[in-house]
């Protein structure tokens, strides 16, 4: 039997390894801080959606898209933390596994600005705002 490509370690290192990389950046470091207290029970929930996520277990039950929902998110955080997880999967995941969890972040980054910023403003800009009527 052959050793798996991935494995939850990997996970957890993808985790752990990207937060080191947020909480210390300008721009989302703050708003993690603000938004989380207890980090330890934070990574758990998030490592469970990854390992749903890229390894097809049941641990993580639920959608992430409700607690950000909550969070002052502005369109230059996604690119930033896409930008952040992407060189930390690159560096901690084995080249074979890499791709598909940037892809998979780059999916959900995608969904995440659909869902929170579903209308246009006055020049054609994603906006959290319904458009007033003329």
């Amino acid at each position: 039997m052959s050793d798996p490509i991935l494995t939850e370690q990997h996970i957890s290192d993808l985790v752990r390894g990207f937060y080191a990389r947020a909480r210390a950046d300008d721009l989302l470091g703050p708003m993690f801080a603000a938004a989380i207290d207890d980090w330890e029970g934070h990574f758990k929930i998030v490592e469970d959606f990854w390992s749903h996520a890229l390894l097809g277990t049941a641990r993580y039950r639920g959608t992430p898209f409700g607690p950000h929902m909550r969070l002052p998110i502005e369109l230059e955080h996604f690119g930033r933390w896409l930008a952040l997880f992407t060189m930390t999967a690159e560096e901690v995941l084995p080249q074979q596994a890499a791709p598909l969890a940037i892809a998979k972040a780059r999916h959900m980054t995608e969904s995440f600005k659909a869902g929170l910023f579903p209308w246009k403003d006055a020049d054609g800009n994603p906006s959290r705002h319904m458009p007033k009527r003329p």
